[in-house]
């Protein structure tokens, strides 16, 4: 049983799977709105096709992350294709941006199993400001623990990925297994709650 996952208006369960309700009347948008007080998020559209396959033909942005082909219309397809997912609430893509709308990154919420979340396709820009980081990390738990109701992630990180490693242990994620690649981290809700008071000077002060 997951009560708060499948009492939460967002989520339904279809043929035993959970999965995100597709929000009415731009709720997407109000769920994901005032969170950190320096960047936003924004659902990704095939006009991004170009910044976000910019970011992931980076060769020092892209040694962690899937291959892609230097190929626009690969990218424009990719992101209609998520579009569905989308509308289906399987995943969520963002663009990072900040409060002026410039560009800064992407990130994704996926892999939705019963009570857990994935996230991943972390990119941001080489000159992005320092708090973009620490800020979209806590949109994204902040999204998917307090405003989606999960419990809990998991998570991969290749190994050679040391930075990101450490900032997941930093933030109180557990590592719970690891192989040759990678290691997998657990992430709780109630850990997260601890964990966002510490960084509170990074959110929009709740009412």
């Amino acid at each position: 049983m997951l009560p708060y996952l499948f009492h939460n208006p967002y989520f339904e369960r279809i043929n035993n799977k959970c999965y995100a309700s597709h929000p009415k009347d731009n709720n997407v948008e109000k769920i994901i709105s005032n969170i950190a007080k320096h960047i936003r998020f924004r659902l990704v559209e095939v006009n991004d096709a170009e910044f976000i396959l910019s970011l992931r033909l980076d060769p020092e942005k892209n040694r962690f992350i899937s291959p892609v082909k230097d190929d626009i219309e690969a990218q424009r397809t990719w992101i209609r294709e998520y579009k569905n997912k989308e509308k289906n609430g399987e995943e969520y893509y963002f663009i990072i941006e900040s409060k002026d709308s410039e560009k800064l990154g992407t990130i994704r919420l996926y892999d939705f199993r019963g009570d857990s979340f994935c996230w991943g396709s972390w990119i941001l820009r080489h000159d992005a400001p320092a708090y973009a980081a620490i800020e979209s990390v806590l949109c994204i738990y902040e999204i998917a623990f307090s405003r989606l109701g999960f419990m809990q992630s998991h998570t991969d990180v290749r190994k050679g990925n040391v930075a990101v490693k450490n900032f997941l242990v930093q933030f109180g994620a557990v590592i719970t297994d690891d192989d040759d690649i990678n290691y997998y981290f657990r992430m709780t809700r109630e850990t997260f709650e601890k964990t966002r008071q510490n960084y509170r000077r990074f959110l929009v002060e709740k009412n």
